[in-house]
């Protein structure tokens, strides 16, 4: 038998089926035994009682017990008389003479060793002990009556004689046994017949219950091999189902990233190669002597070397950050000022655009807890954005202030603008509106990467809407206080 899980649920139900007969079989093993054993008690005890009072009758009557000791079947036909009226062996009470040594017994004379008398001789009348007032026997024997509860019997008041009854330790009669035998068989073909049921069910139910895991486990194995646009049927609600829609999550997830990967390496190759390419179109010409080494030639190779620097400097930053190796050196920093001073660095760049640049701060001095050279690399990228995609002749506004115990750093400049579902894609990698991939504004789209990694090692969150400009405003907000 293969030895999978499907067979291993089989057998777990069966063993636990078997496991709950079984207890169930000793549980109602004992059930029986002790119950019958308490009925035939309360019968013997009822009979008892019965005999107690006829012996009593029957003394008041003779006034002595001699017409017992001296005619053995009269105790014959008391006993006989208190026996229930259906029993098979009342009948059989009529003395027959039983011959010894040639010669019939005498008139009332009488021995349980005759068929009648030995039928009689049952279990109950065997443990009948019957004494007189002296407590001398009558009849029954007396070699054991250790705990014989000896109940008296009355005439006149006076005590005339006693009668006892030997416990029951077990029971022995063939008619007792043979119901208890009868109960624990029928009990035993019970205990079979739902190891048989549960045996027929739980082979079908086990294959049920793994059917689901089995399509998880081959979707997972084509998974591995990198098909990661399979899916799992949800069936249930339950566990299984739960574990099936985590499953498509999953495996969506992986989907989704295997296309970014491959979307990164195409970016990542056709941003290296236009730098790349025009480096290597200059040097063939110059070897080539199409181009003469003048100055104009040597500051083409340096623009697009410093660019390809700048690619490689930014995808180095970025890869430092996912890999939480981007080092942070925090303290207490007048946040108001470095904005300040980081504005100043681009004002000329902006005039020379013709770009209208104002920067608005509280009054207040606002202190943040922080990486001074970060948060100025966070200040930088979002000048250096605003400055390449916004027209010559418009306008950047800066403002700096707080709002519900965040600092709020809002750069909102002139057209041209983003269509809105494109606002929440800015700070993808590489993402760039125009799809010509040209980059003629300059840049690799790594930027806004690069300030959304920034913020969110500062605890907080960048986000992009429409700006009452015509352009794009983008917000960053910083918790006050935070000190990680």
């Amino acid at each position: 038998m293969k030895s999978n899980i499907k067979y291993r649920l089989f057998l777990s139900f069966l063993s636990a089926a078997f496991l709950a007969v079984v207890c169930m079989f000793l549980a109602v093993h004992w059930s029986i035994d002790n119950g019958v054993f308490r009925y035939v008690k309360f019968l013997e005890h009822a009979r008892f009682e019965s005999l107690a009072e006829k012996l009593e009758k029957a003394y008041a009557v003779k006034g002595s017990w001699d017409f017992l000791r001296n005619q053995p079947d009269n105790w014959l036909g008391i006993l006989a008389s208190t026996l229930p009226e259906n029993d098979e062996v009342a009948p059989v009470f009529q003395v027959q003479p039983v011959k010894r040594s040639g010669k019939e017994l005498r008139e009332g004379e009488s021995t349980l060793k005759g068929t009648p008398l030995a039928r009689f001789a049952r279990h109950f009348e065997k443990r009948i002990v019957l004494m007189d007032a002296g407590r001398n026997p009558i009849f029954g024997s007396l070699k054991d009556i250790e705990g014989v509860e000896f109940e008296p019997l009355l005439h006149s008041g006076q005590t005339v004689g006693y009668l006892g009854l030997q416990p029951q330790k077990h029971l022995s009669d063939i008619r007792q046994l043979s119901f208890v035998k009868q109960q624990k068989q029928a009990l035993a073909l019970a205990g079979v017949a739902v190891l048989l049921v549960v045996a027929c069910l739980s082979l079908p139910m086990a294959n049920r219950l793994v059917r689901p895991v089995r399509a998880m486990a081959a979707a997972s194995h084509r998974m591995a091999a990198g098909e990661f646009g399979v899916r799992v049927p949800v069936a249930s609600s339950d566990e299984l189902g739960q574990l099936a829609c985590d499953f498509n999550a999953l495996a969506l997830t992986l989907e989704k990233n295997e296309q970014a990967r491959r979307q990164w390496v195409a970016d990542i190759s056709h941003e290296l190669r236009t730098p790349l390419s025009a480096l290597r179109a200059v040097a063939e010409a110059l070897e080539d002597g199409i181009r003469d080494p003048t100055p104009e030639t040597i500051r083409s190779i340096h623009g697009e070397t410093l660019r390809l620097s700048r690619l490689v400097d930014d995808l180095y930053q970025l890869s430092l950050s996912d890999l939480g190796a981007l080092t942070y050196h925090k303290e207490d920093l007048d946040l108001a000022g470095l904005l300040k001073r980081t504005a100043e660095l681009y004002r000329a760049e902006f005039t020379r655009k013709g770009i209208g640049m104002t920067v608005a701060t509280d009054a207040a001095r606002v202190t943040l807890f922080a990486d001074a050279q970060r948060i100025q690399q966070l200040f930088a990228n979002l000048l250096d954005n605003a400055l390449k995609y916004t027209d010559e002749g418009g306008e950047l506004i800066v403002k700096l202030g707080r709002d519900d115990g965040q600092i709020v750093i809002d750069f909102m400049d002139s057209a041209p603008g983003a269509p809105e579902d494109a606002l929440p894609k800015l700070f993808d990698r590489l993402y760039r509106l125009d799809g010509s991939r040209r980059r003629s504004t300059g840049g690799a789209g790594l930027g806004l990467a690069i300030c959304r990694n920034i913020v969110e090692a500062h605890a907080g969150n960048i986000t992009a809407q429409p700006s009452p400009l015509g352009g794009v405003w983008i917000r960053v907000a910083l918790p006050l206080g935070w000190r990680c």
